[in-house]
């Protein structure tokens, strides 16, 4: 049964500023009116300066996100309950409430109990997206669901790499980033953690440069992501990278990448490398070392030992020269083998003897020479 507006609105303003209050989301408008936004989300964070109420807000270009609290945090409450959306769905640890304003601007509300959203509040943790399906990067790019778990686990190994507070401007380098899905997710993301961004592709096909900047312009963001065309080492690009990524550049082109990270002195680099074929061919013209002649006689554990041994040899580098290596499995195998990331924070710390002794060892003992360490000498 409808309920007058201003009745429920009050309901939905003393739970948006509850201490128990999980997650809401306003969207829709009502007859005859456009909100100035297209949707708001609100949640409780925990930040270095304590509990805040996070607002992001999307005009339909892109998301803005601000940090509140106390009188700051219920006027921003109070105007976007003055907005004329369509629809409130309200969270709490108690209950969920859902909103719709009818044509006759009455509201109808339906109200869970506590039971029923305790539940529905554990299977939402449980698929939670970092970013929101309904972004408006999904209506460009299509958003099935494999894509949209490849999206998922790129933004959490994302969000493992960086720190709580960004620097802005946050720019970021994409290197060999072909039609750029996962270019526009980490822009989209980032920019919905409040700070500045500005990102720049790198592709060797101009077709691709064209494509991705058409695709930048649909989505507004096309003053702060562009596309170059031209190779991983050369590509001119209008920034130095606080990150860099390199996500699934075939062979040495994820060598070309990290080499063009260590010139920059990125603070961050996330690189999901692709086929190995170098140390691989390498293991096939020498004999391995003893015992291991088992180890790469058969081609089949040649190739599988030369991708592990290949990105072991990448890890070493990079902790040579000073950054925090971590290998993670980044998707789940189901979706692609080629599922490893190296993700890298610059620490700038000297390398220890032992490691430079292991390093030396590696390389001597199985006769090869990393790309890599050739391009980065």
């Amino acid at each position: 049964m409808p309920e007058p507006l201003e009745s429920v609105l009050a309901e939905v303003r003393e739970l948006l500023l509850t201490p128990g209050l999980t997650r809401a989301v306003a969207a829709g408008r009502r007859r005859g009116h456009t909100p100035s936004v297209t949707r708001a989300q609100l949640r409780p964070v925990t930040l270095k300066q304590g509990r805040k109420l996070q607002i992001v807000t999307d005009d339909g270009a892109r998301p803005f996100t601000r940090n509140v609290d106390g009188t700051e945090a219920a006027a921003a409450v109070d105007a976007l309950l003055a907005e004329p959306f369509g629809n409130w769905h309200v969270e709490t640890e108690s209950a969920t409430v859902q909103v719709r304003i009818t044509k006759k601007g009455d509201a109808q509300v339906h109200r869970a109990a506590a039971a029923n959203t305790v539940a529905a509040a554990d299977h939402d943790r449980a698929k939670q997206w970092l970013l929101d399906p309904g972004d408006p990067l999904f209506d460009v790019i299509g958003g099935n669901a494999a894509k949209r778990r490849q999206i998922d686990a790129f933004l959490r190994a994302l969000a493992a790499t960086l720190p709580e507070e960004l620097p802005s401007p946050l720019r970021v380098v994409d290197l060999g980033c072909g039609n750029a899905y996962l270019t526009f997710a980490a822009y989209r993301y980032l920019a919905g953690r409040g700070v500045t961004v500005q990102v720049a592709g790198v592709d060797v096909r101009e077709d691709q440069r064209v494509r991705n900047n058409a695709v930048a312009a649909e989505l507004g963001c096309s003053g702060d992501v562009t596309f170059v065309a031209g190779t991983i080492e050369d590509a001119a690009v209008p920034f130095e990278p606080d990150l860099v990524l390199a996500l699934h550049a075939c062979d040495t082109a994820t060598d070309q990448a990290l080499a063009r990270a260590l010139g920059w002195n990125a603070r961050w680099v996330l690189a999901a490398p692709c086929c190995h074929h170098d140390i691989a061919a390498q293991l096939k013209g020498n004999a391995a070392p003893s015992p291991y002649g088992e180890v790469t006689r058969h081609a089949i554990l040649r190739e599988r030992f030369a991708d592990v041994l290949t990105d072991s040899l990448r890890a070493a580098l990079l902790r040579l020269h000073g950054y925090r290596v971590d290998v993670v499995e980044f998707i789940d195998s189901a979706h692609t083998p080629r599922n490893l990331m190296l993700r890298a924070r610059r620490t700038g710390a000297a390398p220890t003897a032992d490691q430079q002794a292991e390093y030396d060892s590696l390389i001597a003992q199985w006769g090869v020479k990393p790309a890599l360490a050739t391009m980065i000498s």
